[in-house]
């Protein structure tokens, strides 16, 4: 009775905090979000998936102070020709924004959308409440109950620069909740990037719908202030051989949980998911994945890669999902840390529901420390230890990375993360 006592303690207070958006076509779907955040409680330690992450930093009243980090590094995807839709402190701002007209789709913010009739009406909050079950997800439903603003994104056709969505982080005390929608149709592609630490708490929910033989690409660099929080979920409908690939890398930050939830629902459908963090000193990083196949002969990846230093914890909860009838199913799941200290930690919690007899799905996870004889072999190349350790690092994230289609993003990531290699050794 105390621990249901405190849950809607700490919802009512969260709650309290918070003013709902009015008008518009949104509303029934923020009324029904809203009803479900009180029915279910926001998330305590003892919820079976935030065993291993306190979310209390996350559902209190208000964000804990964050520091401004400043540096002289040029932009993320600075070097690409993309279209720029920024968010300062979770507030859109016009002026760093590039038009958002582009050929094959078209861009909209939920804050200005307030017709009765949106073709967003029938995704915004749906995807989410589809994926509440069986695992409740409260975080997401405050979100889509009461996000300030985000892009409506129609995919037509195949875009020919990449959407740049950059979120700058200026108010120590910001607490920004953001919501975007896209939705790819049928033969359509589009590629979408996020960057920057957002705010000093940061709730983000991204609903994805892909429709038949449709192409979504996601790339997303979370960093570089070390105080900020941050709770993010992406919610993914996959139709006939459609396709979606997301990978995130995540440098620095006090407490991120990044959650991906994707149902496969049309036959022969991709899904990748990937990711490689880097983590020093007072670090949490928490990655919950849930896949369900729900079709025939579709293909599952999940790779995430976390390097460990001084205290540093990497959470790994991913899970498979294959329904009766899903057959030839092809799920692929690993998950392995490399601790550069005795005092890290990574937890681990991967899973396999199966319900068909017809299926290829495998699951791992490891820790581990720097390979002793591939260091030694490098020092006895002339390679100073600093450096070597910094370049087995890299190998061992190489097989997230890879996950990156593109070329030339797939190498700005790679000398990020050597960048802060460098930094942190130093």
């Amino acid at each position: 009775m105390a621990d249901a006592a405190l849950k809607t303690s700490t919802t009512e207070a969260r709650l309290a905090s918070l003013d709902m958006p009015t008008g518009g076509w949104s509303q029934t779907a923020r009324k029904d979000a809203l009803s479900r955040v009180i029915a279910m409680g926001l998330p305590e330690r003892k919820d079976e998936y935030w065993r291993y992450t306190r979310p209390d930093s996350l559902t209190q009243p208000g964000a804990i102070p964050a520091a401004l980090f400043h540096n002289d590094e040029s932009p993320l995807f600075g070097e690409v020709e993309r279209i720029k839709i920024v968010f300062v402190d979770g507030v859109f701002d016009a002026d760093a924004s590039d038009d958002l007209t582009l050929e094959g789709l078209t861009i909209e913010r939920l804050a200005e959308a307030n017709t009765d009739i949106h073709w967003a009406r029938d995704l915004y909050g749906v995807l989410e409440t589809n994926g509440q079950t069986p695992v409740h997800r409260p975080l997401a439903a405050l979100n889509t109950a009461f996000a300030t603003d985000g892009v409506l994104i129609h995919v037509t056709g195949k875009v020919s620069k990449p959407i740049n969505l950059q979120y700058h982080h200026r108010s120590e005390t910001s607490d920004a909740i953001l919501h975007h929608v896209i939705r790819v149709d049928t033969g359509a592609e589009v590629t979408i990037l996020e960057s920057g630490p957002a705010a000093a708490r940061f709730n983000k929910v991204m609903e994805v719908d892909v429709a038949d033989q449709g192409v979504f690409h996601h790339v997303r660099a979370q960093g570089r202030d070390h105080e900020r929080r941050a709770a993010t979920h992406i919610f993914t409908r996959l139709g006939q051989e459609s396709v979606f690939k997301s990978f995130t890398l995540t440098a620095n930050g006090v407490m991120t949980r990044n959650e991906c939830i994707i149902e496969l629902k049309g036959d022969d459908a991709v899904a990748h998911v990937a990711g490689a963090c880097v983590g020093d000193g007072d670090f949490h990083h928490d990655d919950t994945v849930f896949i369900t196949h729900d079709a025939v002969n579709c293909e599952s990846r999940q790779v995430f890669k976390k390097v460990l230093r001084n205290g540093a914890t990497g959470v790994f909860q991913g899970k498979i999902l294959v329904k009766q009838g899903a057959q030839k199913t092809d799920g692929y799941q690993i998950s392995q840390s490399l601790l550069l200290d005795e005092d890290s930690q990574f937890l681990a919690k991967p899973e396999l529901e199966i319900y068909a007899d017809d299926v290829a799905c495998s699951h791992g996870s490891t820790s581990g420390a720097i390979d002793e004889t591939a260091l030694f072999y490098l020092r006895s190349r002339g390679i100073p230890h600093g450096p070597a350790t910094d370049l087995l690092t890299l190998a061992f994230l190489a097989e997230a990375v890879d996950e990156i289609e593109d070329e030339t993003l797939r190498a700005e990531i790679v000398d990020r993360l050597a960048g802060w290699l460098e930094r942190h050794r130093k």
